[in-house]
């Protein structure tokens, strides 16, 4: 029986000006891991007729996405994230499973801030920056296809 998975070499990290559609967006190709951290807060919702259990409800979601990139000044997506971060701007980011045109390719997409941009220069190998970017306003969940 043939499993099914996806490879994180086949996600794909797509990057536009603010409120950008999906397919005018550029994909970011010099990225490597990807990491897409959601979290809900929660309220404690907690009553004496719970039979002893506490509650939880999930409140405000947050979204962050971190990645590595490669250091190169003068390339159009290096300077929009660097420029982001620079000018407390934001950047659109859509950040999928798959290529935008695969169906079912999925994943957030939304106005970014920058809010962490460190460069590192391992002594052999290439200059990095390893960038954080929190969701500022949330546009879509993208489920291609659907």
């Amino acid at each position: 029986m043939a499993e099914s998975f996806l490879l994180g070499m086949n996600g794909k990290l797509y990057l536009g000006a603010s409120d950008d559609a999906l397919d005018s967006m550029s994909v970011v190709d010099h990225v490597r891991d990807v990491t897409i951290t959601m979290d809900s807060g929660e309220a404690d919702i907690t009553t004496r007729g719970n039979s002893g259990w506490r509650a939880t409800a999930a409140t405000l979601r947050e979204c962050s996405v971190e990645f590595e990139m490669l250091w190169k000044p003068g390339d159009a997506i290096f300077e929009a994230i660097k420029n982001a971060f620079l000018s407390a701007g934001t950047v659109e980011l859509a950040a999928l499973d798959q290529a935008r045109d695969v169906t079912g390719a999925q994943g957030p997409k939304g106005n970014f801030a920058i809010t962490s941009f460190s460069r590192s220069e391992p002594l052999e190998e290439a200059i990095t920056v390893s960038v954080t970017a929190k969701l500022a306003k949330y546009n879509d969940w993208v489920e291609v296809g659907s």
